[in-house]
Formats: structure tokens, sequence, C-alpha cells
């Protein structure tokens, strides 16, 4: 079973940024396809972006061009690079994989 931890997370300023880290574990990171979701409160869960097996790429219209998905392979981490951070972009983030999900980090954007 593929265990996630995601850290990185925290309060910042509106244009900051911030690096989310998913350590996975129980089976390589790079077969598999893993993504980036996030959940603010009262709201519904969103895709954020996702990276296939091949390193293909895809994200969300509401964060493309800021945010960028990449995974160390050497490292067995997946990772979350958010610039220009906004308050909209404040939720708790969750990564994917494996069938499996992590327990999340919050992110707080103030403006």
């Amino acid at each position: 079973q593929v265990q996630l931890v995601e850290s990185g997370g925290g309060l910042v300023q509106a244009g900051d940024s911030l690096r989310l880290s998913c350590a996975v574990s129980g089976r390589t990171s790079s077969s598999l396809a893993m993504g980036w979701f996030r959940q603010a409160p009262g709201k519904e869960r969103e895709f954020v972006a996702t990276i296939t097996w091949s390193g293909s790429t895809f994200y969300a219209n509401s964060v493309k061009g800021r945010f960028t998905i990449s995974r160390d392979n050497d490292k067995n981490t997946l990772y979350l690079q958010m610039n220009s951070l906004k308050p909209e972009d404040t939720a708790l983030y969750y990564c994917t994989g494996g069938g499996s999900r992590g327990q999340g980090t919050q992110v707080t954007v103030s403006s």
C-alpha cells in the first residue's frame, strides 16, 4: 500500500511562494501517476495538478502559470511549487497516487 505524507504548508501573504512536498513510501513514485488536490472550508474538493508516470503535467486553469508539479524519483517525492499565491488559494492541499491520499497540509494566504 502506498503511504503519502505532505509537508510545506503555512501562512503566507498574497504574492508569496511556497513549495509543498509529498513523501511517497510503499511503492516507487516514478511508476505512479500522482496529483495534488485542495479543499477549502465549505467548498468541494478541487483538482490542482497531476503528473503522469511519463512526466506529462496537467493543471487546473485557476493555477496554470503559477503552480508547477514535479517529482524527484531518487527521493521518491512529489512537489508542488506555488508562486504568486492568492487568498483564493487558501485550502488544505493533499497529494494522491497509487490509490492513496495523504492527510494534507494547510496553506493560508492572507491579503
